[in-house]
């Protein structure tokens, strides 16, 4: 991709990366909605759809709390979704498979980047202890616009630097496949579903009737995707 190419799609990793946890918290962030608005940028909104709902299955396994350690989906579902449309477009097997898995990986990244910022508005704060002890005003807005700026940074440098690093080889990886794109999308998605359906099991398996609450809800999708 083109350095032109790179910089809206980085612009849109900012602003979805600074969602995550600092500003507006909308749920933009989300995978289903970050890799559609990058796979339009790429060219295809349709195959931002597709990654970012099997990214949305990975997500589900992720319970955010406090200043807990935890995947970034904001930037990687743009990288992901990104990555899908540009090489879907092309034609290649593994595009689905290596588009998730770069994804993947972008938000293992992610969540590093977000534990070192918090490490560095610490530090900032620390600094700044007397003033905000004493009630000062200027101190307050310069701690929040400082990591408003540097979670928006963040994110645009993370999305620039994994389409940057990772993009090349995910494109000869997506274009040497060697599956059958149908096997390896479907074996994707199972683990998708198995990860998501785990993550489901214990956030809720000791309330009374759970179980079967959830193989009804399961069943219930199941055939109504059938039908349609």
């Amino acid at each position: 991709m083109s350095i032109a190419e790179l910089l809206p799609v980085a612009l849109l990793g900012a602003v979805l990366g600074l969602d995550v946890v600092s500003f507006p918290q909308a749920m933009i962030s989300r995978p289903i909605v970050a890799s559609t608005l990058a796979g339009a940028l790429a060219g295809s909104a349709a195959s931002g759809v597709l990654a970012g709902a099997i990214l949305e299955l990975f997500a589900l396994e992720m319970l955010a709390v406090g200043a807990s350690r935890y995947p970034e989906w904001g930037t990687a579902s743009v990288v992901g979704g990104a990555l899908f449309a540009r090489m879907e477009l092309a034609g290649w097997a593994g595009a689905l498979p290596v588009s998730i898995a770069t994804a993947l990986l972008t938000a293992w990244l992610g969540g590093w980047s977000m534990y070192l910022l918090r490490r560095v508005n610490g530090v900032l704060a620390r600094k700044r202890l007397k003033e905000l002890d004493a009630g000062s005003r200027s101190a307050v807005l310069f701690l929040q616009l400082t990591g408003l700026t540097a979670d928006l940074v963040r994110g645009g440098l993370l999305t620039l630097l994994a389409m940057i690093a990772f993009a090349p080889a995910a494109q000869y990886a997506g274009r040497e496949w060697a599956f059958g794109a149908a096997r390896s999308e479907a074996v994707l998605l199972a683990l998708a579903v198995a990860t998501a359906g785990a993550a489901g099991w214990r956030l809720f398996h000791a309330a009374a009737g759970a179980r079967w609450l959830f193989l009804g809800g399961a069943a219930a999708g199941t055939a109504l995707i059938a039908l349609r």
